[in-house]
């Protein structure tokens, strides 16, 4: 169930931080208007945001006394997902613009000129970096299976609801468990392998 909980909130969580990361990185990259850079400069400030941080302000939107608290979402998976698409976006958006920045210009460029519109041109251009975009997925997926902040004071790391592979490697090795949460630690890191893999055998179709 722990294993199972880990993968449900990170997995949904970097889906809604690809819908949402994707089109900034790619706006970003392609835009060219006044206070882009600062754009630039908060979304790299974001990519550090610390587990913690994230935790204490959506634990004030959700708790009780909150704006949010009546949807009953604290000590919830979606509370936690909710975490976690905050401090996996940046990081895809970010990660999205440096590929765009990386690409040719002429792609764009040469789609324009054969009447393709804006947007089918930047669909042009997405499909030439997926392989960027996809190692910006794998990226924030990364960080939101291996995050404990968020996921202990979102979840509350409650058994069979909202415990995950890291919080409870936490739990367990503060009760001295030191081997169940190494071999939590060796499954945790499986996972990341056969995710990296997998993004191995796509780049090589």
């Amino acid at each position: 169930m722990t294993v199972w909980t880990s993968l449900y909130t990170s997995s949904t969580a970097i889906v809604i931080a690809g819908f949402l990361g994707v089109p900034v990185g790619l706006w970003l990259g392609l835009s060219q208007f006044r206070g882009r850079q600062l754009l630039i400069t908060l979304l790299n400030t974001l990519m550090a945001l610390p587990t913690v941080v994230v935790g204490l302000l959506l634990f004030g939107l959700f708790s009780r006394q909150g704006p949010l608290g009546p949807l009953g979402l604290l000590f919830t998976p979606w509370a936690m997902i909710c975490g976690q698409v905050v401090l996996a976006t940046p990081i895809v958006a970010n990660l999205v613009l440096t590929a765009v920045s990386g690409a040719d210009n002429r792609i764009i460029n040469t789609a324009l000129t054969l009447g393709a519109s804006r947007f089918q041109a930047a669909h042009q251009l997405l499909r030439e970096i997926r392989f960027g975009v996809m190692a910006a997925v794998i990226a924030g997926f990364g960080r939101v299976i291996a995050e404990v902040g968020v996921a202990m004071m979102l979840g509350g790391n409650i058994r069979n609801s909202t415990r995950t592979m890291t919080t409870a490697i936490a739990l367990e090795t503060s009760k001295g468990e030191f081997a169940f949460g190494l071999a939590l630690g060796i499954v945790l890191l499986t996972v990341a392998l056969l995710v990296n893999l997998g993004l191995n055998v796509l780049q090589q179709r």
